[in-house]
């Protein structure tokens, strides 16, 4: 294992994000705070408790799920597209490195801030409701499994994109209305049978459901169901970059 090119990888992703402060860590706060202001404040105090749980406190788990998802997509396939839009991937392609150890410095790099993101938004969200995380170790396993797979898929769509537009289109078309469908703001019980039904088709909702089952105890399916779930979307995010480097898809032109 080549861990002196994986830091150097590493290293240098992380140091574009100390770069750019702003855009990569106060954004995701302000938002925060713009949610809880709308969602918590104005809607919250005129719905009734979900499953028990004050509603304030209960969309906290989805408003990180919606933070990291998003941070973890961006960062990973901004990461990896730039070096192809530049032509240094073929320096990086020629040096000593396994698509292992490729992927390790880029995807390491880009959950590492998302996890970041993702722990200031929960520390911030704690200035508006009180929370009490009931499993913290699943909670912290949910986390980075998240910020990991999601990383994953934002580092194929950085393959995947041939222009800065396509960088912004999955995100945009797809992450981003999965994420507000799956469960972030509501409970998917709530819903009609067949829209309960439809939305079980949604994987976000396996990972907010798990996530919000560390802190309350409380899920839309089965902690044994969540889990599977997202080691099945990492195994098969690994399993198409492994198709990418073995292939040289959208790598070698």
């Amino acid at each position: 294992m080549n861990y002196r090119g994986i830091l150097a990888i590493y290293k240098f992703e992380m140091g574009r994000t100390l770069r750019t402060v702003g855009q990569s860590i106060a954004s995701p706060v302000i938002s925060t705070v713009l949610y809880f202001i709308v969602f918590g404040s104005a809607i919250g105090s005129r719905m009734q408790a979900i499953d028990g749980v004050p509603y304030g406190a209960f969309i906290v788990p989805g408003l990180v799920m919606l933070t990291v998802l998003g941070q973890s997509v961006s960062n990973a396939s901004f990461g990896i597209y730039f070096p192809r839009f530049t032509g240094t991937i073929y320096e990086i392609l020629s040096a000593p490195l396994s698509f292992i150890e490729i992927v390790l410095g880029y995807v390491g790099a880009a959950a590492t801030k998302s996890v970041i993101i993702g722990t200031i938004v929960l520390a911030t969200a704690g200035f508006f409701v009180p929370l009490h995380i009931t499993h913290p170790l699943w909670m912290v396993f949910f986390l980075v499994m998240t910020c990991i797979t999601f990383s994953m898929l934002g580092f194929i769509i950085g393959i995947w994109a041939d222009g800065f537009e396509k960088l912004q289109l999955i995100p945009l078309l797809v992450i981003t209305p999965l994420t507000f469908l799956g469960g972030s703001f509501y409970s998917i019980n709530m819903l009609p049978p067949f829209w309960h039904q439809v939305s079980l088709a949604n994987p976000v909702v396996y990972l907010v459901s798990g996530f919000r089952w560390s802190f309350f105890e409380k899920g839309d399916v089965s902690l044994e169901t969540s889990v599977i779930m997202l080691l099945t979307f990492n195994a098969l995010a690994l399993a198409i970059i492994g198709w990418i480097f073995k292939t040289g898809y959208r790598l070698r032109k």
